[in-house]
């Protein structure tokens, strides 16, 4: 007969494992940008009918549907498929740094800002694109643009969030990023951990082991072909599952870092970008379904 403290503490250690299952769980979202030339309607009819709950929407996406759309009319599709916007993408130039395009880009994620948030949605980020030559100095000024923007986007109800990308002149490391965003001293501001930049660029795997509790806010989840990576590009992206990425490695180190958000695909290839939105997701769950379960986060 098992002692009366042990059979006490057999209830407790099932719930306190059910409580910790639940907290390493992350869910599957698809991006807009993979089903990109297919059209807003059209992609989330698609990869609703392959179960797809999750979507993060995209800046190019929107304005397409609004040539002859509203945006109230974006939101009804939203509605009434019952999908949840997870996070929001607002591509635009010298944003993080100020340069030529700063000024515009400051005035567009305002724009962007009120669209999503009328939307529903919650958080927002940038990419660090910039085509010219980064200097010292310009280092020194981006934790004031970051700290701007996480202001303008906690005014509308918005979490801003920075995405380093490794082909960028500026933030192309997961180090840097956390550097700049730490040093603008802006609580309303988090780090997107796309994993394509961080397997494929000059960052290391081991570089997760910085990143403090909290500070993620977005995943981008994709996997790596076995080419060299000097021959990788925007377009060698691969579902999760199809090529030689450590992602259990990565989930793994996510968790530790207390990580529980969306796993958002995000696919350039023509062959995904045209083709049929729904083929397209139910490819895209049934492979990452299975690596999220292998994880233990899915």
């Amino acid at each position: 007969m098992l002692p009366r403290r042990t059979a006490l503490l057999g209830p407790l250690a099932a719930i306190a494992a059910g409580n910790l299952n639940a907290a390493t769980k992350m869910t599957l979202s698809i991006h807009q940008t993979t089903s990109k030339y297919k059209g807003y309607r059209q992609i989330l009819e698609g990869w609703t009918r392959a179960g797809i709950k999750n979507v993060e929407l995209t800046d190019v996406v929107l304005d397409e549907f609004l040539a002859t759309e509203s945006l109230s009319a974006a939101k009804s599709i939203l509605a009434d498929l019952n999908v949840t916007p997870v996070s929001s993408a607002a591509v635009l130039p010298d944003f993080w740094v100020p340069g030529p395009e700063h000024a515009n880009s400051v005035e567009t994620w305002k724009k962007r800002c009120d669209q999503f948030a009328f939307l529903g949605l919650t958080k927002i980020y940038c990419p660090s694109n910039t085509t010219r030559k980064i200097t010292e100095d310009d280092f020194k000024a981006t934790p004031q643009c970051i700290h701007q923007a996480g202001e303008i986007a906690l005014q509308r109800g918005l979490l801003a969030m920075v995405e380093f990308n490794r082909a960028s002149t500026h933030l192309a490391t997961l180090i840097t990023t956390l550097k700049m965003i730490r040093e603008a001293k802006q609580p309303n501001v988090r780090l997107v951990l796309d994993f394509y930049h961080l397997m494929s660029g000059l960052s290391k795997i081991e570089d997760l082991d910085e990143i403090k509790q909290g500070e993620i806010g977005h995943v981008h989840f994709q996997d790596l072909p076995n080419i060299p990576r000097e021959l990788m590009d925007t377009n060698t992206r691969l579902i999760p599952g199809d090529g030689v990425g450590p992602l259990a490695l990565i989930l793994k180190k996510l968790v530790q870092k207390g990580y529980t958000g969306p796993l958002s695909v995000e696919l350039f290839t023509p062959n995904y970008q045209y083709g049929d939105p729904y083929t397209v997701a139910s490819e895209i769950k049934t492979k990452c379904e299975k690596v999220m379960r292998a994880a233990k986060v899915g």
